[in-house]
């Protein structure tokens, strides 16, 4: 209990010092050319405050304080000690406090790194952060307090859900928390440099590396949501549109685009609007998800909680930030005369502004299908879910062009320029479309929408690839990412393409099989570990060329709470994975097995690795093109 005492006053004291950095920094901001030292100190004082009450819930969490509510409703004292501490951010409060950690931690580091900027400038950054840190101080001890206590105190906590006990899901929060709150700095820098009236190229290069930031933890966030949803749900695939899985890539493709726009805006002061508006929708969009996550509006397997209090606080506190941010941009912004018409048609400003209009156009369609059963529910009760044929069919089509304007786009020259070496890109559209079509049609899948797909994808990778050789360490970053993208859009269409899967039910001892797969299920046994016992089942599988792989997946049994998960067994190479997973047949001795090839599914975890490999090199070189 005195952990929950400590930690929930910690909250309060660091609610207490933000009203205190808001009375100085107004203070500073009207009389003095410096920034006063008090607010950097006021500044650090509130992120120790918020550490130590994060801290206090990390060690009721470890030392099983059942008197905490929190830890209560999410740990059991049998559960692996790795898991009590990743149970910490498992839950709406502790991640509610983890969001509030970050946020404190990176205005103190934007302070302290941003001594060059101007003092009105960082004081207003920091003014426009605070009004969000209160909002979530208020919002966590009025609404979602995680040190609450319970008297008497239970002896044995609930547990947490199985499902999220995963070494992958421990890390994936906090890395797309860092993410999502690294917006919240461009959103209030952008805030201040349009009332100061200085959004030019020396603020693009400045707030560069923080658009850099928040861009590389929300691609290696998602990656890792992603891998984990892969092998720990047991659908077998690595996106499916869920809605939460939306909402985190909602912000992606705005973070993206305003990456872009900063890019260009850095060379030449044009796109002003744009990347305001960029700066203020990435945020919005973050919060937007929080918003739907947390009020338990969507349903899904990611929610945790289900508390529409909750929901209307964030929904209150969001349209006051855009209410805020549309104030500032239609009061303050002025912005550069002829922005657009200083450029030729046939230039790299060119090729991003229109990959910026496909990229909204994806956040548009990703946009409708994620909200429109959520209005449709409130407005007449009928309840849909929209699936990935209504994204396949609205986004494959416009994927075409997009990816042969990334091609084409970096070869391209600021201002105006020729398409040179257009021989060589000719010679690799046609050589793109060849391999196409062959490989195609020796697979034997249908043509026409795939043939172009795959060749304006391999297009991309060809010519990135060239690139490596051509312009050797030029724009080695852009390249890399880029090339990681065309890797991965590669990587999906084959993976979808030529995926088998085999769906049968077997008991001990008995065989499937079909022309190009045999499926033993040779034998049972049980193990018992800490908290769950598994049941694994040892299959052989014997493909079309006699090769024998050995596959053991499991039924896990959870004491705390008491479900049930099918825990894939993978063998994983480069070209394919084999995944296997088992359901129990209700009241029989038949196992309901999937089986599934998967081809190239390393290569989209790699992918999306060299795409933040590609970014994070941009963020440690000077100079960047």
């Amino acid at each position: 209990m005195l952990l929950s005492v400590i930690g929930h006053y910690s909250l309060v004291a660091g609610l207490c010092v933000g009203l205190i950095i808001i009375f100085f920094s107004i203070k500073n901001f009207q009389i003095s050319e410096h920034l006063d030292a008090k607010i950097l100190s006021f500044t650090f004082l509130q992120f120790i405050l918020v550490s130590l009450s994060f801290l206090c819930l990390v060690f009721s969490f470890v030392f099983s304080d059942f008197s905490n509510e929190t830890v209560f409703n999410n740990s059991h004292t049998t559960k692996p000690l790795f898991y009590k501490i990743s149970g910490t951010w498992g839950n709406h409060e502790g991640s509610l406090l983890l969001w509030l950690l970050v946020l404190t931690l990176f205005i103190f580091l934007f302070l302290v790194k941003t001594k060059k900027q101007p003092v009105k400038y960082k004081i207003l950054t920091l003014l426009f952060q605070q009004i969000i840190i209160i909002g979530f101080f208020i919002f966590l001890i009025q609404t979602s307090n995680p040190f609450n206590y319970i008297y008497p105190t239970p002896e044995e906590g609930l547990g947490l859900n199985p499902i999220l006990q995963d070494p992958a899901l421990a890390i994936h929060p906090p890395i797309l928390y860092l993410g999502y709150v690294g917006s919240s700095i461009i959103f209030s820098s952008a805030l201040a440099a349009t009332c100061l009236n200085i959004v030019s190229k020396k603020w693009a290069s400045h707030i560069k590396k923080w658009v850099l930031i928040s861009w590389i933890f929300l691609t290696l966030g998602i990656l890792l949501g992603s891998i984990w949803a892969y092998y720990e749900l047991g659908w077998g695939g690595f996106w499916f549109w869920d809605p939460v899985e939306n909402v985190s890539l909602m912000p992606w493709l705005a973070l993206t685009t305003l990456l872009h726009c900063i890019l260009v805006l850095e060379k030449k002061q044009i796109l002003t609007s744009w990347v305001i508006i960029l700066s203020i929708s990435t945020f919005t969009l973050s919060m937007c998800g929080t918003f739907l996550v947390r009020s338990g509006i969507l349903n899904s397997v990611h929610t945790f909680a289900n508390d529409p209090g909750r929901g209307l606080f964030i929904l209150v506190f969001l349209f006051s930030l855009i209410l805020i941010s549309l104030f500032v941009f239609f009061f303050f912004h002025k912005s550069t005369q002829n922005e657009l018409n200083n450029f030729s048609w046939l230039s790299k400003e060119t090729s991003i502004i229109i990959n910026n209009w496909f990229m909204m156009y994806f956040l548009s369609v990703v946009l409708i299908g994620t909200v429109y059963p959520i209005f449709l529910d409130v407005l007449s009760s009928q309840k849909i879910s929209v699936g990935p044929p209504f994204y396949h069919k609205l986004i494959v089509p416009f994927l075409i062009p997009f990816l042969l304007a990334m091609a084409i786009g970096p070869k391209l020259k600021w201002v105006k320029s020729n398409l040179e070496d257009k021989f060589s890109l000719i010679l690799l559209l046609i050589i793109s479309v060849l391999i196409s079509f062959f490989i195609l049609k020796i697979f034997e899948a249908n043509f026409l929408i795939n043939t172009i797909l795959i060749s304006s994808a391999a297009y991309l990778f060809f010519t990135t690839f060239r690139d490596f050789f051509i312009k050797k360490f030029n724009n080695i970053s852009q390249n890399i990412a880029h090339f990681g993208f065309s890797l991965l859009i590669l990587s999906i269409l084959f993976n979808s393409l030529f995926s088998s899967e085999i769906i049968t039910n077997l008991k001990v001892g008995e065989t499937f099989e079909d022309l190009n797969t045999k499926i033993i299920l040779k034998s049972i046994e049980q193990k018992e570990e800490k908290n769950f016992k598994s049941i694994i089942a040892n299959f052989n599988i014997e493909n079309s060329k006699g090769i024998i792989e050995n596959l053991s997946p499991e039924l896990r049994i959870y004491n705390q709470p008491n479900i049930v998960t099918s825990e894939a067994d993978i063998k994983t190479t480069m070209m394919s994975d084999k995944f296997i997973v088992i359901n129990i047949v209700q009241n029989q001795d038949y196992f309901n097995v999937r089986y599934q090839v998967k081809p190239f599914m390393l290569w989209i975890w790699l992918s999306v690795l060299l795409i933040s490999f590609g970014g994070l090199l941009s963020l440690f070189k000077k100079n960047y093109e």
